[in-house]
Parts: C-alpha cells; sequence; structure tokens
C-alpha cells in the first residue's frame, strides 16, 4: 500500500457545540448537524425506527424494539467491517510503514524491495489491486500484505484452511493476497519466459500471534516484527544475477501504484 498520511479533516471535530474550535471560531449547532458521523447514525437509527413500527403492529411492541435494537447493531458491524474506509486507510499506511522500516536493511545485502505495485485485473491492464512490499532476493520472490489489526482480539487458525480475529474469518483477505501474487508470478514468469513463483504472505501488526509462521491457505502468516526474519531464513533459491533481473522486468511489468 501506499506509503502516504491522510490528513485529519476539520478543525472542530470532536468539540462539543458552543466550544471553541481549533480554528478559534466557534461551533454551531449547524456544524454538528453536518457532521457525517451524526448524519450516519441518525439514517441508522431512523431506518431501525421504522422496522421497528412495523413488526410492533405486526406482532407486539416487545418485538419491535428487539427488531429494531438488532438492526443497529447489525449495522453498525457492517459499517465497522466495511473497508475501504480513512480510520483503515490510515492504520493500513502505519502497518506499511513498520514493514518497509524492517526491510530498508536488505537492500544492502542484494535484495530489492518495491513498495506498493499494481495488479492489472483485466487484458487491458485496468488494476485495483496492490501489492504493499514486492521483496525479490536470493531467496525467491515475495508479496507481502502488511495489516494493522485490533490487538484485542485473538488471531487463531482452523486446519491451515481458516484464519480468524475473534469473530471475523479473514478467507476474503487471504484469497486476495493470493491472488495478487499469483497475478504478479504470472506477469513475471511472461516477461521473463521461465516460471517465477510469487510467495504470498501477510504481515500482521497489533495482536500477538501464537505461531511463528503459519501457511493457511497457501498464504504465509506471522507476526509484522518477523518480516525480515521470515524472508532470510529460508534456503536460498536465486543467485545475485537473477535477482537483478527479475527485480528490473518487475519494475515494468508491476508499475507503482501511486507514481509521483
Amino acid at each position: 500500500m501506499a506509503l502516504i498520511e491522510r490528513g485529519e479533516v476539520g478543525s472542530a471535530r470532536g468539540q462539543p457545540p458552543g466550544k471553541p474550535g481549533g480554528d478559534g471560531e466557534t461551533s454551531t449547532y449547524g456544524d454538528v448537524l453536518g457532521n457525517p458521523q451524526l448524519q450516519r447514525w441518525a439514517l441508522r437509527i431512523g431506518v431501525a425506527t421504522v422496522i421497528g413500527v412495523l413488526f410492533a403492529i405486526v406482532f407486539d411492541l416487545r418485538v419491535g424494539v428487539t427488531v429494531a435494537i438488532i438492526a443497529v447493531i447489525a449495522d453498525t458491524v457492517r459499517k465497522a467491517r466495511s473497508v475501504p474506509s480513512d480510520q483503515a486507510h490510515r492504520r493500513a499506511s502505519a502497518a506499511e510503514r513498520k514493514t518497509a522500516r524492517q526491510l530498508r536493511g536488505l537492500t544492502k545485502q542484494g535484495w530489492h524491495i518495491l513498495h506498493a505495485r499494481a495488479v492489472p485485473r483485466d487484458s487491458e491492464g485496468v488494476s485495483d489491486g496492490k501489492i504493499d512490499h514486492l521483496v525479490i532476493g536470493p531467496t525467491g520472490v515475495y508479496a507481502i500484505d502488511s495489516e494493522q489489526w485490533d490487538k484485542r482480539l485473538p488471531v487463531r487458525t482452523l486446519s491451515h484452511l481458516k484464519l480468524f480475529h475473534g469473530p471475523f474469518e479473514k478467507k476474503d483477505r487471504l484469497d486476495e493476497a493470493r491472488w495478487e501474487a499469483n497475478q504478479a508470478s504470472r506477469l513475471l514468469s511472461k516477461a521473463i519466459g521461465v516460471e517465477i513463483p510469487v510467495q504470498p504472505s501477510v504481515a500482521i501488526y497489533g495482536p500477538a500471534i501464537p505461531w511463528r509462521i503459519m501457511t493457511v491457505r497457501n498464504v504465509d502468516v506471522y507476526a509484522g516484527g518477523t518480516a525480515r526474519k521470515y524472508l532470510r531464513k529460508k534456503p536460498k533459491v536465486l543467485t545475485a544475477e537473477e535477482v537483478e533481473r527479475i527485480a528490473e522486468v518487475a519494475r515494468t511489468a508491476l508499475p507503482s501504484k501511486f507514481p509521483e
């Protein structure tokens, strides 16, 4: 992902009505009512109220109130899990910077680290996929995605087929990481003329990871702080010349997602 920061918007964010904002002006009720977060909650409660009234008419008041509460909770959970959001982008970019700092030292040892590489999704080269860090070195080629997760929720696996963060299954995240790596492998292999495998992996920051490296759905999963060790501990499979050749091709086949 891109190593960019999104600035805070709104100098008076978080200030109660009638209190001075960050720019020295006084917030008004109009400012508060224009708050997108407040508008979302108003809409959420309004919809839930309508649903609750309908159920109360058909059944009884108790059922109506229960259904309305469930509707609010369900919509809140759905919005919290939706991606992307500004807050999610900020968390992700922080995780990417942590991984980038770890990988920086590898360049002196003959490794090539390419950040935020675009992945074409169709025959016309249109892309909405992105590899956070494409790493080429003596032990192979890797597509690393950096993730910042809530440290309060545990991480666990089930039979190397499912990855959970608290109650949330991360199948889609693993499938996306694997798809990105497969696309990178396809493009590099086509350009060079020989098979170039690309290993997908996810570096997780935040919660404790109860293993060193776990392969789930063919994706390596590990604690973000061990990313450098993860790359270096594997056996060497590429010569220095091969590393240079693959890196040269990768810069063209997988261009930067955010060109300057």
